[in-house]
């Protein structure tokens, strides 16, 4: 592939906190790389801005290896960028073409305050997890994978729902800011695995009902959320999660 340096226009969301209204403004990203991931990128036009003795650009990051899901950012209307199963890390700059305008901002959700910039708080995400997201052990020595036999299919279903990240992806685009995605996962790859099962009825009562509190929206199947879930998350995990939490409202009522 081709490599070659290209201009951009960046209209970029900038926000003192969560208190404050923010406002777009407009940088220019001057013999950017193709070969640049989109985080590289900013990395660059932050140097310039602390350079100009301006206040650089907040945005979140950690492993740039599309694992930690710490870079949510809202790129040209899409979480994430145009690429799809893609994280914003892992989207390189050739994705774009000379005199590109790019309008980025942070995820829009009443769940996920803004911290700064494109910085948002999604601690919610921790709290629905602390609510039910861990199974019962015994200390001691570690138990051999094998012990514990399990269909293939049921585990195949739980490892793609573990592969959720957490990125907050699926919130920012849902019309209604709903996180039934990402809990669905967290239900299911518990669910579907026998150590899962001592909390399996307590944990999807509470998960859900840590998720409403929190304010996220409801779910209405617009299929939003699996578009650009960068581990490609099913919304079948939802119609699980569902069935659980009738099962187990059920059984608590007797």
């Amino acid at each position: 592939m081709e490599h070659k340096n290209i201009n951009l226009k960046l209209k970029v969301w900038r926000q003192k906190n969560s208190n404050d209204n923010g406002t777009f403004e407009t940088y220019d990203a001057k013999n950017i790389s193709t070969e640049m991931s989109f985080l590289e990128m900013f990395d660059v036009l932050n140097e310039d801005l602390i350079k100009e003795g301006k206040d650089p650009i907040a945005f979140d990051h950690d492993c740039r290896e599309g694992i930690c899901g710490m870079c949510s950012m809202y790129i040209d209307g899409r979480p994430h960028g145009p690429w799809t199963a893609n994280t914003t890390c892992q989207l390189h700059m050739r994705a774009f073409n000379e005199g590109d305008t790019v309008v980025v901002e942070p995820w829009r959700a009443k769940a996920f305050p803004v911290i700064k910039d494109l910085m948002v708080d999604r601690s919610a995400f921790d709290r629905i997890i602390q609510a039910g997201g861990y199974v019962s052990v015994n200390t001691g020595n570690a138990v051999d994978g094998n012990s514990l036999p399990i269909e293939k299919d049921k585990a195949d279903a739980s490892f793609a729902a573990a592969m959720c990240i957490g990125c907050g992806a699926c919130v920012a685009a849902c019309k209604n800011s709903s996180a039934m995605l990402f809990t669905s996962a967290k239900v299911s790859h518990l669910a579907l695995l026998p150590q899962g099962e001592p909390e399996r009825q307590t944990r999807v009562l509470n998960m859900v009902a840590q998720m409403d509190k929190e304010g996220f929206g409801a779910c209405t199947n617009t299929g939003a959320c699996e578009a650009v879930c960068p581990k490609e998350i099913s919304i079948s995990n939802i119609a699980r999660m569902n069935s659980e939490y009738l099962s187990a409202s059920l059984n608590s009522e007797k």
